[in-house]
């Protein structure tokens, strides 16, 4: 797909639909404050293309002899802009109504109806921010939860750029070096330099890599499962976890029939918590209905908090349940810990956190210790890949620089050409494709 021409005035609605108490109408382009002047009157005055720089003025929004608003025209001059360019923001009262009758005034006025991600496509084009800065824009409007936030407010910082920039910086002084040892070998150039300089650049790209999973949590959200049998406290721990009452609890077994789902935040991760139907054997087919969906649920999830009741006797069912879920992605809990315990801490043979619901005990242990399964490798990071597209760049750069032992001196040239193409597509670097920033900014909103 083609990317629409930069060179020309756009204008668009820059304020979420919808009623609101202040509207804005951004225009950008080298005929900006040319459009401005068509559809804005100072009220002390003058045209609007005299305005000064990042100077608001008051005044009428008119279509040409009809009123339609009294706002305020605020314009950025090129190249002291999000744009780059000329910029005017026109502020107005938040009616749709209003808003879209300034738009199409501005429209009429030479302005053309601006596409989804135009202006930071612009801000890109124009070295005003990187590609990753500019995704991380996106990536605050949509962020729906405070993680995904963090997140996106690190990546608008600059961090992964930064990550980025220094490992092409040592891919590029490879690359260097690998060049000048083929062209001038008679300089002696030691291979030893290329070779540390890709173990440097590698070791930074699979960090980075490592927090893909946890990226991936901060955006969407992870699923953790709750399962076991009845009456082992899974329904007390989701209401303990989000602190206020969710789940129905009663000392009856298979209170708990389908299932329930909660958002919470555990650390900087968010998660949606599902309770699920005490597992047993039954002939009831609604529990037993409930039992094979919480088994589904579980094998789907990306983190199990398995529960068994810590005050009574272990039974059989418990154990097979050890044998039945993945280790890697479950953390084994005993309730109710502020009763007498009924059996050793060993007596199951996994790593075990004793808690109880009633009281709290054990609950931040609890937590802490389902923040570090989700995070894994990322616990330590401050930057983490928030992007399948980023996560995809970065495992080819890093199968490009494995190859490189594996193919001839005079050919490792084209790994490294191939490791760097890959991190330009995620920095913005030497020369992206229009693929590439078709596919970044479609997803964004009109008026972004």
């Amino acid at each position: 797909m083609a990317l629409a021409p930069i060179d020309d005035t756009i204008a668009a609605i820059a304020t979420a639909p919808g009623i609101g108490a202040i509207g804005v109408v951004r225009i950008s382009g080298p005929e900006a404050l040319a459009v401005a002047d068509v559809v804005f009157r100072p009220a002390g005055g003058g045209r609007a293309a005299q305005a000064a720089d990042r100077v608001a003025t008051f005044g009428r929004l008119v279509d040409g002899d009809v009123f339609l608003d009294e706002g305020l025209l605020l314009p950025f001059h090129a190249p002291r802009s999000y744009t780059g360019q000329d910029v005017v923001e026109l502020q107005l009262h938040g009616g749709p109504a209003v808003l879209r009758a300034v738009l199409d005034a501005t429209l009429r006025a030479g302005a053309r109806p601006a596409g989804p991600g135009e202006f930071t496509l612009r801000a890109v084009v124009h070295g005003k921010l990187d590609l990753t800065r500019a995704e991380a824009v996106g990536a605050m409007i949509e962020a729906r939860s405070d993680a995904a936030r963090r997140q996106a407010s690190i990546g608008l910082a600059g961090s992964l750029a930064h990550a980025l920039g220094e490992a092409q910086t040592h891919l590029t002084s490879a690359y260097a070096h690998l060049v000048a040892a083929l062209d001038y070998p008679e300089e002696g150039v030691p291979d030893a330099d290329v070779a540390a300089h890709v173990a440097e650049a590698r070791a930074r790209l699979a960090r980075l890599l490592a927090t893909a999973q946890a990226g991936r949590f901060a955006v969407h959200g992870a699923r953790m499962a709750l399962v076991g049998r009845p009456n082992a406290g899974k329904s007390s721990l989701l209401n303990a976890l989000l602190g206020y009452e969710r789940a129905l609890v009663g000392a009856a077994p298979g209170t708990t029939r389908d299932y329930l789902e909660a958002p919470l935040e555990l650390g900087r991760v968010s998660v949606t918590a599902i309770d699920t139907a005490g597992l047993r054997a039954t002939d009831d087919d609604v529990e037993a209905g409930g039992v094979a969906r919480a088994r589904a649920l579980a094998a789907a999830a990306d983190v199990v908090v398995a529960l068994v009741d810590g005050a009574r006797p272990l039974a059989a069912e418990d154990r097979a349940l050890v044998a039945e879920l993945d280790p890697t992605r479950t953390v084994w809990v005993a309730t109710k810990a502020d009763l007498p315990h009924a059996w050793p801490d060993d007596a199951l043979g996994v790593p075990l956190l004793r808690m109880s619901s009633h009281d709290g005990s054990g609950l931040d242990a609890l937590e802490a210790r389902l923040e570090a399964r989700l995070l894994g490798d990322a616990a330590g990071e401050e930057t983490w890949v928030t992007s399948e597209r980023h996560a995809d760049a970065l495992r080819e750069a890093i199968a490009a620089l494995d190859r490189l032992p594996t193919v001839p001196h005079d050919l490792q040239g084209l790994d490294l050409e191939t490791a760097l193409r890959a991190l330009d597509r995620i920095t913005g670097r030497g020369d992206v494709v229009e693929t590439t920033l078709s596919e970044v900014f479609a997803r964004f909103c009109v008026g972004k």
